[in-house]
């Protein structure tokens, strides 16, 4: 199992005062939060037998953390469909949203961006 890339993580906190704001980013971090426990739990099962860098867990956890859980879901399942034993492999990273307003947070995470 690769580790995340570095984009993957921040230095933001949820506050408080974002609880209502929070809510839009409420089935993100809810698909995050599978994926973190798909990455601790199955992932070291299977061993690094990704063809690419990062794995294809890195990537969906990029994917949803910069396009939000039904976009991110639909490039994660698109990773994994190419990711087979004829595809020649290679770095693929997820491309940045150009419209990110989000930060986040040193588990990956995804808070709402502070305007303070």
């Amino acid at each position: 199992m690769s580790a995340l890339p570095s984009y993957a993580f921040g230095t933001a906190r949820f506050r408080a005062s974002d609880l209502i704001r929070g809510i839009l980013v409420l089935p993100r971090n809810a698909v995050l939060a599978f994926l973190v426990v798909y990455r601790a739990v199955i992932s070291p099962l299977y061993g690094d037998v990704c063809r690419y860098y990062p794995s294809c867990s890195a990537y969906a956890v990029g994917a949803v953390q910069q396009h939000g859980a039904v976009w991110g879901t639909i490039l994660s399942a698109w990773r994994i469909l190419r990711c087979n034993p004829w595809s020649k492999g290679g770095v693929d990273d997820v491309r940045p949203h150009a419209h990110f307003h989000y930060e986040l947070t040193p588990h990956g995470f995804v808070v709402p961006a502070r305007k303070d």
